[in-house]
């Protein structure tokens, strides 16, 4: 493995870390997910504008058939968002960040099909690890569960996150992470402000340093680290490496809430994050 490949899975690692607090955060932060990621995503907006402005990166310059992918990109974000918070809040920190990470099965599965990408046999072999480990998850099927709708959340914020990152793909290429990344959050602040609204904004003076921590570090330092690594790595290699994150996001909840997840969420969890283990693996074989 050459230096510059170490530094670029240190990177994502770093990213993952970042993105890992949002399990804690999303538990600890008592208002409705929906207010939660309005204020995490105008936070954002504003941070990412601050960065833009200090890096001397123009915002609206050469947008030329890229506004739609933009929005696109940050409504399936808001989505991805908005039902992991919900999973957080009826399950615990280890469900509800394990669930969401049958992402990189369903990214295997479409990059090939959306980015005609060559389909690796390998991955189907993760695609059955990790649905063996939601199983483990949620062995009580049953729509009463509290469980088994965390997950169904997970798993719909999961298939929203696997679209957004097949769709930055092309744009990270061409266009700096923060700037893909301001669009987003800004679009998913729009779009839930009508919400906020209605239901009223919350109880921010309460909370508004855990919102500022999961704006700035989660979301600006963390995402727009993800964002770039797709430069180097495919959507799918990025999406399995970044498995390393419910790591440690349980270790947090475990640290901060006292969350002790049970015996069947170990072995779900192990096997799930036994395909990072594989595809790095492999990307270290390269």
């Amino acid at each position: 493995m050459n230096s510059q490949k170490g530094k670029d899975i240190l990177l994502l690692n770093l990213a993952m870390l970042f993105i890992s607090t949002s399990g804690v955060l999303g538990r600890y932060i008592e208002m409705s997910p929906t207010i939660t990621i309005f204020w995490r995503a105008a936070f954002a907006t504003l941070l990412l504008v601050l960065v833009c402005l200090g890096q001397r990166i123009r915002l609206f310059e050469d947008l030329k058939g890229n506004v739609g992918i933009f929005f696109l990109g940050g409504f399936l974000m808001m989505v991805h968002w908005v039902a992991y918070f919900y999973a957080l809040q009826w399950s615990n920190v280890a469900i509800g960040m394990l669930s969401i990470f049958t992402y990189p099965v369903i990214t295997s599965i479409l990059e090939p099909l959306l980015l005609g990408t060559k389909f690796q046999k390998i991955h189907l072999l993760l695609g059955i690890l990790t649905l063996t480990g939601i199983y483990f998850l949620v062995p009580d099927v049953a729509i009463s569960n509290e469980n088994f709708k965390a997950v169904g959340l997970g798993v719909l914020s999961a298939l929203s996150y696997a679209l957004r990152n097949i769709l930055m793909k092309e744009p990270i290429q061409k266009h700096n992470g923060s700037k893909l990344m301001f669009f987003q959050t800004l679009t998913a602040a729009l779009v839930l402000l009508p919400f906020a609204a209605l239901q009223g904004f919350g109880d921010i003076a309460a909370y508004w340093k855990s919102i500022l921590f999961l704006a700035l570090f989660t979301t600006v330092i963390g995402h727009t680290l993800f964002l770039m690594s797709f430069r180097r790595f495919s959507i799918t290699s990025a999406s399995i490496m970044s498995c390393t994150q419910p790591i440690y996001g349980i270790l947090l909840g475990v640290v901060f809430l006292g969350e002790y997840p049970e015996w069947t969420t170990y072995i779900g969890g192990s096997l799930i994050l036994l395909s990072v283990v594989i595809e790095s693996y492999m990307l270290k074989s390269d």
